[in-house]
């Protein structure tokens, strides 16, 4: 083990032995849970999570192939291995499959740059325990040493930093499903702490100090209590000691019963949109293909979320406090498949024109309108007066209407209402208890490339229409 992770091993055992050190975050999570979270996270909004690994190869199922075949048996697994592989063919041997001769990270950070998204999050290490860095606590069961030879988690991360300034981030899982110094501590019932001593704290150690990631997306903590994994030392460490302490953020994965509980944002679970606004940072961790993080050849393409539905789930994510983390799983062969490109410009297209009600947004007083459907807010104040945005996700069939309550009790006569993307006058007036806008043609609006969801800039409210 090298000198420097050994140290750091070290302040780690020391924090747990005694309990406190003389730092500003102490390993208890009436502390940690006191760190400010990092402006960037909540300004940055909209990220790219790529699950990409040697379940890429199979196509088969989804990134849990190996467990769902060798552990839970389920149909129709060793039938396609018989058809497809020769006899005796493993799960390891898939790796020399995951060839990558496609993979470009200079690709990858341009579209992601066009897709509009402000961070990425890389499945550094998946369940399967396969890094996509050349670890040196992986024996030799990583993407260098194997498959593609290739160090992706540093192509990418200087990819993104060098070029476009996308903010990198990891996601490590914590548990390996057939690592035997895990299985052994497992089996002691949590009392030794091998896996962890000689594995996880190392291989996150080598993470931060060799590509510096800013977010670390925990995961694989379930079967096993926070006593076993020891996180408040880590993020005891982390927040004082580590190269990224002022910048990094964590989510709430770490240990068993501890999600949605601690953690600079909180995922709660895969693909958690409340629908309601939450006092403490979200994200909504989900998928462009409905059912699975990886690439399915298989997908049909009615599994796949539509443009549509895409921004349908960013828009309704932002406006409640939450960050969205859009999924997409390139091939074996490193390419990202054309469906989630597509999906992706789409969604980059429509932030270009939209996204001054997405980032740096804040929740307004109420995040939807409780009589019309499909109207969702956020806000923002500038100068010290308050500007909404009112984004419609369904086009008006009706007369080209559409009445929002909400706004009523706020109007004054300096009230101004704009259409993102259009610079024509946008008319509207006052009904009942709502305030009345008439949408411009529907060809003009295609022509201009407003498709998806229509944003209203709503400006000259009165002073108490802030959210506290």
């Amino acid at each position: 083990m090298e000198i420097k992770y050994l140290l750091q091993l070290i302040y780690l055992f020391i924090v747990i032995r005694l309990g406190s050190i003389t730092s500003e975050y102490l390993p208890d999570w009436n502390s940690l849970d006191s760190r400010p979270l990092p402006a960037w996270y909540d300004n940055a909004k909209v990220g790219i999570f790529i699950h990409w690994g040697v379940y890429s190869v199979p196509n088969y199922g989804d990134e849990w192939f190996w467990y769902n075949w060798k552990t839970e048996e389920i149909d129709g697994y060793e039938e396609y291995m018989k058809k497809n592989y020769a006899p005796n063919f493993t799960y390891q041997d898939f790796a020399s499959l995951m060839t990558g001769e496609l993979f470009n990270a200079s690709e990858w950070a341009s579209l992601f740059k066009s897709a509009g998204a402000k961070y990425v999050v890389l499945t550094s290490k998946h369940h399967d325990g396969f890094s996509l860095w050349p670890s040196t606590y992986s024996n030799s069961w990583n993407s260098v040493d194997m498959g593609p030879h290739i160090d992706i988690v540093g192509e990418l991360s200087n990819a993104l930093r060098s070029e476009i300034n996308i903010t990198f981030g990891i996601y490590y899982s914590l548990y390996e499903w057939y690592n035997r110094m895990y299985r052994k501590d497992k089996a002691q019932r949590w009392q030794t702490r091998d896996y962890i001593e000689n594995k996880v704290y190392p291989e996150l150690f080598e993470l931060i100090d060799k590509y510096g990631p800013e977010i670390i997306w925990s995961d694989g903590d379930w079967e096993a209590a926070e006593s076993y994994w020891k996180p408040k030392e880590f993020l005891a460490w982390l927040y004082n000691e580590s190269k990224v302490n002022t910048t990094v953020v964590v989510n709430d994965r770490w240990g068993l019963l501890s999600w949605c509980r601690h953690g600079d944002f909180h995922n709660c679970m895969d693909r958690y949109n409340p629908g309601v606004l939450k006092k403490h940072k979200w994200e909504n961790a989900f998928t462009i293909d409905r059912k699975a993080w990886d690439w399915r050849e298989t997908a049909t393409l009615d599994e796949y979320l539509t443009s549509e539905e895409l921004i349908k789930e960013i828009v309704t994510t932002v406006s409640c406090n939450g960050n969205a983390l859009v999924g997409v799983g390139p091939t074996r062969f490193g390419n990202i498949p054309s469906i989630f490109q597509e999906r992706l410009r789409d969604m980059g297209h429509w932030l270009a024109i939209n996204g001054e009600a997405i980032y740096d947004s804040n929740p307004w007083i109420y995040q939807n309108d409780t009589f019309t459907p499909n109207i969702w807010f956020t806000s923002k104040s500038l100068s010290g007066k308050i500007v909404v945005y009112a984004t419609v996700l369904s086009f008006p069939s009706t007369n080209y209407t559409v009445d929002i309550f909400a706004i009523n009790d706020y109007v004054t006569e300096q009230t101004k209402i704009e259409l993102l993307g259009y610079s024509g006058q946008i008319m509207w007036f006052m009904r009942d208890s709502a305030i009345r806008i008439k949408f411009p043609d529907k060809a003009i609006l295609d022509e201009l490339g407003l498709r998806f969801a229509w944003t209203f800039k709503i400006t000259g409210l009165k002073s108490d229409s802030i959210l506290k």
